[in-house]
């Protein structure tokens, strides 16, 4: 559940824009949206491998409030439930696109070195 002491005061720029990235799971929650566009539940809990139910429900309601994605619930049997990016969303990747960059040279000069940890060992 999201608490008040998620928002500020905050230090710089960067503070307040990890505040809404905080957690494993969003940065891989806007990818998964940014690349694959709407999805429903389950096909969102399949493409993050290792997410439990529990914690991506929290995420996904983490990042409804700050404006990240938008929830859309169709009234009908069974329900549906859809998720997509929102302009704030949209924008927020564009900006940890950088980021995904760096951090793909990084992991490729770890390999090359030897030093990439399997984490199934």
């Amino acid at each position: 559940m999201t608490s008040s002491t998620r928002r500020g005061p905050y230090i710089c720029g960067i503070d307040a824009g990890m505040d809404v990235v905080s957690g494993k799971w969003k940065s891989l929650i806007l990818w998964e949206l940014d690349n694959y566009g709407t999805r429903r539940f389950g096909e969102l809990r399949r493409g993050l491998s290792g997410v439990s139910e529990k914690v991506l429900i929290q995420q996904l309601r983490e990042m409804e409030q700050d404006a990240l994605i938008h929830r859309e619930v169709y009234r009908e049997v069974p329900p549906r439930v859809e998720y997509s990016l929102t302009e704030d969303g949209k924008s927020l990747n564009e900006a940890l696109r950088p980021l995904g960059a760096w951090g793909s040279k990084r992991a490729e000069r770890l390999a090359a070195e030897g030093a990439l940890t399997d984490p199934a060992s």
